[in-house]
């Protein structure tokens, strides 16, 4: 017969009070809880013991921040033994200064809006966008009014085009420069000389930053090694009032030198000024030339007096000027003075006046014209010799277009200067901005891996540090906080 097995006979063969019963198992998860907890209690004792805070951390320091991992006091006030959540801005101004950016802004904020710690070895300069829109996107200031674009998100959403190339009511810009210059004709193959060989010139030939020590293809070593009485002052033009102050020093290589006669353009550009000599005036201010003729005429005549006899050619005769004797006997003094008057005739009318705007203006007006006169200005100033000197403008050439923000020509040594400045090639006044526009720098800088950086921080910076203060060290490492340290 079979056996009957009921649900009632089954549960009656369970231990209902098997889970009561010690176990293998049951012990080793008692102990592994137990050490557990007693290795936290020790590994946090031993920390406070140490007067290792690194414990509270949520997170790695950047790498500038770094040495301060362990030290969280330095940063985050302590209260009954506990630490503030954020950092104190007065402890990140204890060891550095940070000037405000502009006095009249509406939000100011504190120091870890925009630089926010424990991200790991990131670069603490570099701000998110949205830190700087958040003044920028809606731009307020207390006095209510702003001369800046005030509504900026990002580059690539609602930047403006550059200011350098902006009108101005209607009025397009320019470039405030004295010195005239016909870039299309300088892209082409020009002739070398009046009867040199064609070239054809590179931007480099002219342009360089002034770090760089290359050679210049068409330098002329007399005027390299000669001294100017005019400065380096009085070739660049001041830099706008408002710009802000770089951080970091500068190398050099970011911006480009100012173009110089003597290196970029004596090889091609002669200033002979009689068939006597080999040599040219030299590059200066009217009155250093007007010397330097004087005297070279001078030792001329007194080696060769047989010149002082000066005899008429009639090929040279001019209609409707006075015919001059046919034979005239001069004092050395009289022939030195009417070659000079001559030669410096020739380089007004033909070789000084390619490059430069000449003004004969009164002598109270020469200071002003030199200060701040352009092209257009001196035009209605200039006129006919009235047998003084002329006066020449300072260059007034533009170092630094974009004052507002930072600019790397190292950093962009890969591309040909035509990729950016494509107007170079057809610009034919001396007026036209050559600054390549914001289009261009769109075109590489913008979001994603597969474009450079377009964030706020790759061209501006934010702290006006020309107003920075010192400030008086107070940290000390760690290591060197023993006594008698």
């Amino acid at each position: 017969m079979a056996r009957t097995r009921t649900t009632k006979k089954l549960a009656q063969r369970i231990d209902l009070n098997y889970f009561k019963r010690p176990t293998l198992l049951k012990r080793a998860k008692l102990w592994l809880s137990v050490a557990a907890l007693a290795l936290a209690v020790v590994w946090i004792a031993w920390h406070g013991f140490a007067r290792d805070s690194s414990v509270y951390s949520s997170g790695r320091m950047s790498g500038a921040h770094a040495v301060l991992e362990a030290e969280c006091a330095a940063c985050h006030v302590q209260t009954a033994g506990t630490f503030s959540a954020k950092a104190s801005a007065t402890a990140c101004l204890s060891c550095h200064d940070g000037p405000m950016h502009h006095a009249a802004k509406t939000n100011a904020g504190d120091c870890a809006t925009c630089h926010a710690e424990h991200r790991g070895r990131v670069s603490l300069i570099a701000a998110k966008n949205e830190s700087c829109a958040q003044c920028h996107g809606d731009l307020k200031t207390s006095n209510g009014a702003t001369r800046f674009a005030a509504h900026i998100e990002s580059f690539e959403d609602g930047h403006p085009e550059f200011a350098a190339l902006r009108s101005n009511g209607g009025v397009a810009a320019n470039d405030p420069g004295t010195i005239r210059v016909n870039h299309a004709i300088h892209m082409k193959p020009i002739r070398r000389g009046p009867n040199g060989p064609n070239v054809q010139l590179a931007c480099g030939d002219c342009h360089q930053p002034g770090a760089v020590s290359a050679s210049w293809a068409y330098a002329d070593a007399r005027y390299t090694s000669a001294n100017t009485s005019y400065s380096k002052q009085d070739e660049v033009r001041a830099l706008q009032p408002g710009a802000l102050a770089r951080l970091m020093p500068m190398t050099g290589r970011e911006l480009m030198a100012p173009v110089r006669f003597a290196y970029a353009c004596a090889g091609c550009h002669s200033l002979d000024f009689d068939k006597r000599f080999d040599e040219g005036v030299p590059h200066d201010e009217p009155e250093v030339v007007h010397a330097f003729l004087a005297k070279r005429f001078g030792e001329y005549i007194a080696a060769h007096p047989g010149e002082e006899r000066d005899v008429r050619e009639p090929a040279r005769d001019l209609t409707g000027k006075p015919v001059a004797p046919e034979v005239r006997v001069l004092t050395p003094a009289q022939w030195v003075a009417e070659r000079t008057a001559e030669a410096e005739d020739l380089l007004s009318r033909k070789t000084c006046k390619q490059c430069h705007a000449l003004s004969f203006a009164k002598k109270d007006d020469h200071k002003k014209i030199l200060q701040s006169g352009t092209p257009a200005e001196l035009s209605s100033n200039s006129g006919s010799s009235t047998g003084g000197l002329p006066t020449i403008p300072y260059a007034n050439i533009t170092l630094q277009w974009m004052p507002h923000a930072k600019f790397d020509h190292d950093a962009h040594r890969g591309f040909s200067c035509e990729s950016c400045h494509q107007k170079a090639l057809t610009s034919t006044e001396t007026s036209d901005v050559l600054l390549p526009g914001i289009a261009t720098c769109k075109a590489c800088h913008a979001p994603g891996p597969e474009h450079a950086e377009s964030r706020c921080l790759e061209c501006h910076t934010y702290h006006d540090w020309s107003k920075r203060k010192e400030v008086k060290p107070a940290f000390t490492l760690p290591a060197l906080r023993q006594t008698g340290n």
